[in-house]
């Protein structure tokens, strides 16, 4: 005796409703979709951010590394800030790829090293 009693099919019936493609309704393929564009739309927002924060730091990295250059401050200094930049351009380059997270992490580290080049000041 089985232990089913809600099963009047039998064991060929049941392999083949296994076997079945699940159902899929028009609704939740509309949502899907509007979840895949929402998600595209967030990727080229923290694409175009990564990229734009990154050349604006670099572009204040070379300014600040300029201006230290033609004033007294030590040689030091306006190198940290140009490796500061440089990092900052990788980030950019890195952003505008696709790589936002690897990024972020590149301008969290040229901030850092054109902050230290500041501390030598």
């Amino acid at each position: 005796m089985s232990g089913r009693t809600d099963s009047v099919a039998g064991p060929a019936e049941a392999e083949e409703a296994e076997r079945a493609e699940p159902v899929v309704r028009p609704e939740e393929d509309a949502m899907d979709a509007v979840d895949d564009a929402e998600f595209y739309d967030e990727a080229r927002r923290a694409r175009w951010l990564a990229t734009g924060t990154g050349a604006l730091l670099t572009l204040a990295g070379v300014a600040a590394a300029l201006l230290r250059l033609t004033g007294p401050a030590p040689a030091l200094v306006p190198a940290a800030y140009a490796t500061g930049a440089a990092v900052c351009a990788a980030a950019a380059l890195l952003g505008a790829r696709g790589r936002t997270r690897r990024a972020l992490w590149l301008l969290i580290a040229g901030t850092m090293i054109m902050a230290l080049g500041d501390q030598f000041d």
